[in-house]
């Protein structure tokens, strides 16, 4: 059974949470505690951690900086913060997933499972295999190519570098217009959702193949 830490200074919340946790079969302990969260974070008894970004004896960023310099502990960021360059800067400190307040505790549930499929992945079925053939910009799930311009295959290429892994809208920019044209945020999402949808036809599972963080960007989602 998993366990998580719950660094959250509201105590309703902190114990909603931990509610909504056990009953999917987490083991949860909760404080309230910067100090304390690193030395627990670093006892190795967790496997994930929630961090509320506002604590009353510190600040979650700089508790998350110094708890990745010597654990590879996932790290959910919880705030009431909705400013993209907070929700950047958390990640960049080496959090793997940003939740902001106000949530529904079902969507702490599903975000804390799917953080911990992408540390310790079930073994992928051969059929939902992604493929990419760099030399003949192709793709394929399983035996099923997947028709894909040069741009949608350059889009594919950059999530799949790094399975899991956030993207933002300029990253992925970068990324594929080598050129640096000047496009939108709306290009790189009509291309997203382009792609989704070929991923969606092509695979014999019901699975989204990329998936989305409100205000920061995109990433791969591996089966």
């Amino acid at each position: 059974m998993s366990r998580i830490l719950i660094v959250e200074d509201e105590p309703r919340l902190s114990q909603l949470v931990a509610d909504y946790l056990q009953h999917a079969h987490f083991e949860t302990e909760q404080t309230a505690s910067a100090k304390a969260a690193i030395g627990l974070a670093q006892s190795g008894r967790f496997d994930a951690m929630l961090l509320d970004l506002m604590l009353p004896d510190g600040d979650g960023m700089e508790v998350c900086k110094t708890i990745r310099k010597h654990s590879a502990l996932p790290i959910l960021m919880i705030t009431a913060k909705v400013d993209e360059v907070d929700r950047l800067l958390g990640l960049e400190l080496g959090a793997d997933d940003y939740i902001c307040k106000p949530f529904s505790p079902r969507e702490v549930v599903a975000r804390v499972k799917a953080v911990l499929r992408r540390i310790n992945p079930e073994p992928i079925a051969q059929e939902s295999t992604l493929v990419l053939d760099e030399e003949r910009y192709e793709a394929r799930i399983g035996k099923q190519q997947i028709p894909l311009t040069a741009i949608e295959f350059a889009l594919l290429q950059t999530l799949a570098r790094h399975p899991g892994r956030i993207w933002s809208r300029d990253q992925l920019m970068d990324e594929i217009y080598q050129d640096h044209r000047v496009v939108s945020d709306r290009t790189i999402d009509s291309h997203i959702r382009k792609l989704r949808k070929k991923l969606t036809e092509h695979s014999d599972e019901a699975h989204d193949w990329i998936g989305s963080v409100y205000g920061v960007g995109y990433r791969l989602e591996t089966p």
